[in-house]
C-alpha cells in the first residue's frame, strides 16, 4: 500500500464519521445555518429590502423573502456583476459561475469564499465515502480524468468568472493534480469534438481508473478510444474502476456505457449545482442520494402539484414526506434566498434524508392536463427496454396537438437506439401501457379517447450529438431535455426523420 493510499483510507474514515454525525443531526444544522444565513446578510441591500433583522423563525422568512428564480433576483445580481459591494453577501463574490438558460439567457451564480469550500470539499467526500465503504483506494495510483468545461476564466468588475467545472478544475487538491488529465491546454479546448480528440491521445495510454462526467459525452469518449483502438474500455483501461457522474439520470446510459467498458463498474453519483452542492451518493448499498444538511444551504421544498398555484406551498426539511416530488428551494451562504433552482426531487429515506432527483419544474408536458414527467417517461422506456434487452442511447418526449396527417392529438417520442426492436409497434405498445400505469391522468386520456397512443420515432444513433452541436451545447455540463412541453426541439430532430 502506497503513502498516498495509506493517507487517504486513515482521512476517508475520519471523513465518513463526520457525514453520519451530521446527517443523524440533519435538522439541528439546517437550523444552524438559517440562523448564521440571516445573521451574516443582514445589513446586505437584500437584507434590508427583506427585514431580515426581524427575521427570527422560518415563518416570518416565508412571510419577508418571497420565491424567486434568477429573473426574480436579477435586479440584485446586476448590481453584484457591476461591482457593487454588500448586495447579496458582504462583500463582493469570489467567483460568478456561468451558465446559461432558457429563458434568461446567460446567468451569473455567484459564489462566496465561504461557499467555495462546499464545492470542492463535497465531491471529495463522495470519493471518501466511497473509499471508507469499499477499502478501495487503488484508483488513486492511476491517472483521473474529469471531462468538463472549460477552465478558463474572464474577469467581471474584478470577479473571476467561468463555468463551474471550470473554476472547481481550479480547486482540484495538489495530491490528485499530478493524476488528473488532461492537460491544462486541451482542457480549455472550446470545440467539444476537437477536444474529445485531443483528450483521448492523451489518455488512450495511460492508466486510467477514474473517470468522471456527464454520460452521454463520456459515452462519446469512449465511442472514439473504441474506434481508435478497435478495443473495449476494459481492454484499453484495464484498471479502470469508478465512474462519477451527475447532471442526469444514469440509467438511460448504462447498458450502452457498460457494453463499451465491457463489464460493470462502481459508480458514485454526485448532485452539484452552481447555486451549490446538494447530494452525493455516500453508499453503495442503498437508493438514492445523501441531502448535505451542513453544506451553507437552507433548504425549502414546494410539492410541485402547488408549484404553479398563486401561493405555493413552502416546506421545511421537517415537513417533507417520501416519495412526493418537490422542487428543491435554496437559500446559501454565497447569497442566494429562497431561490428555486428548477430541479424536482424525492425523498427515498428521511434516516438519514436521501433524495433521487426525478427531473426539472419546466420539463413536463401537459398540454391536455397530463403533467407527465421526466421520472415517469424514463422509467416508462428502460422498464421496457431493460426487459427486452434493448439500449437506449438518448430520447425526449413532446406533445403533437395538431398532427398533420389528422386523427387525435399524441405524445411523439424521438428515441435513438443502439439495438433497434425487431418489432417497434409492440414495443412502443408495451412502453405506452408502462406510462399509463405510472400517470393515471394520461391513462384518462388515452381511454377517454382525447390521446392516441404515442408514436415513437427511431433516431440515427447521432441524432442527439448533431442536435446539440446545432444548438451550440456539445459537451461540457450541457444535457439534452427528457420532455418539454413545446415542440422546439421536437420539430428539428422531426426533419432529421
Amino acid at each position: 500500500m502506497g503513502l498516498k493510499v495509506f493517507i487517504a483510507k486513515r482521512f476517508a474514515y475520519y471523513i465518513a464519521r463526520q457525514v453520519k454525525r451530521e446527517s443523524a443531526a440533519a435538522l439541528l444544522y439546517q437550523n444552524n445555518w438559517f440562523n448564521k444565513i440571516i445573521k451574516a446578510a443582514g445589513q446586505t441591500s437584500f437584507g434590508i429590502d427583506h427585514k431580515f433583522a426581524e427575521i427570527k423563525t422560518y415563518e416570518d422568512f416565508k412571510a419577508n423573502v418571497p420565491l424567486r428564480d434568477y429573473e426574480g433576483l436579477r435586479s440584485y445580481i446586476e448590481k453584484v456583476v457591476a461591482g457593487e459591494k454588500d448586495i447579496l453577501w458582504p462583500g463582493k463574490p469570489l467567483y460568478f459561475a456561468k451558465t446559461s438558460g432558457t429563458t434568461s439567457g446567460v446567468k451569473y451564480i455567484p459564489i462566496s469564499k465561504e461557499s467555495i469550500g462546499s464545492h470542492i470539499n463535497s465531491a471529495r467526500n463522495a470519493l471518501l465515502l466511497y473509499i471508507a465503504e469499499t477499502g478501495n483506494a487503488n484508483f488513486l495510483n492511476g491517472k483521473l480524468i474529469f471531462l468538463s468545461g472549460s477552465p478558463e476564466m474572464e474577469k467581471k468588475n474584478g470577479v473571476f468568472t467561468g463555468r463551474l467545472s471550470g473554476i472547481v478544475n481550479h480547486h482540484v487538491p495538489g495530491y490528485l493534480r499530478s493524476n488528473q488529465l488532461p492537460s491544462y491546454a486541451t482542457n480549455c479546448i472550446e470545440d467539444w469534438e476537437q477536444k474529445v480528440s485531443r483528450i483521448t491521445d492523451e489518455t488512450i495510454q495511460e492508466d486510467m481508473r477514474l473517470i468522471s462526467g456527464i454520460p452521454p459525452w463520456v459515452q462519446m469518449y469512449f465511442d472514439l478510444i473504441k474506434q481508435r483502438s478497435g478495443k473495449s474500455i476494459q481492454e484499453v483501461f484495464p484498471n479502470f474502476q469508478l465512474f462519477v457522474y451527475g447532471g442526469v439520470n444514469f440509467e438511460p446510459y448504462r447498458a450502452k456505457i457498460e457494453e463499451s467498458i465491457g463489464r460493470k463498474i462502481a459508480t458514485i453519483e454526485t448532485y452539484p449545482a452552481s447555486e451549490g452542492f446538494i447530494a452525493y451518493q455516500d453508499t453503495q448499498t442503498e437508493d438514492g442520494l445523501l441531502l448535505l444538511v451542513n453544506n451553507g444551504l437552507f433548504y425549502e421544498f414546494i410539492p410541485t402539484d402547488t408549484f404553479y398555484n398563486e401561493t405555493p406551498t413552502r416546506l421545511s426539511l421537517t415537513e417533507i414526506e417520501l416519495d412526493v416530488n418537490y422542487a428543491i428551494v435554496l437559500t446559501s451562504n454565497a447569497g442566494l434566498y429562497a431561490y428555486v433552482i428548477g430541479d424536482t426531487v424525492k425523498f427515498v429515506s428521511k434516516d438519514p434524508y436521501r433524495i433521487k432527483v426525478t427531473g426539472r419544474v419546466k420539463h413536463f408536458i401537459s398540454a391536455f392536463g397530463e403533467h407527465v414527467i421526466g421520472e415517469e417517461v424514463e422509467h416508462a422506456l428502460l422498464s421496457v427496454a431493460n426487459a427486452k434487452g434493448i439500449r437506449i442511447v438518448e430520447f425526449t418526449v413532446a406533445p403533437q396537438v395538431n398532427p398533420i396527417e389528422g386523427g387525435l392529438p399524441y405524445h411523439e417520442w424521438f428515441v435513438s437506439f443502439e439495438n433497434v426492436p425487431a418489432d417497434l409497434e409492440a414495443f412502443v405498445l408495451e412502453v405506452d401501457k408502462a406510462l399509463q400505469m405510472k400517470n393515471i391522468y394520461y391513462q384518462d386520456l388515452i381511454q377517454g379517447g382525447i390521446l392516441r397512443t404515442l408514436k415513437m420515432n427511431a433516431m440515427p444513433a447521432d441524432a442527439f450529438i448533431k442536435y446539440m452541436k446545432s444548438q451550440g451545447k456539445l459537451g461540457g455540463q450541457n444535457k439534452v431535455p427528457r420532455l418539454s412541453n413545446d415542440r422546439k426541439i421536437a420539430d428539428v430532430l422531426a426533419a432529421i426523420v
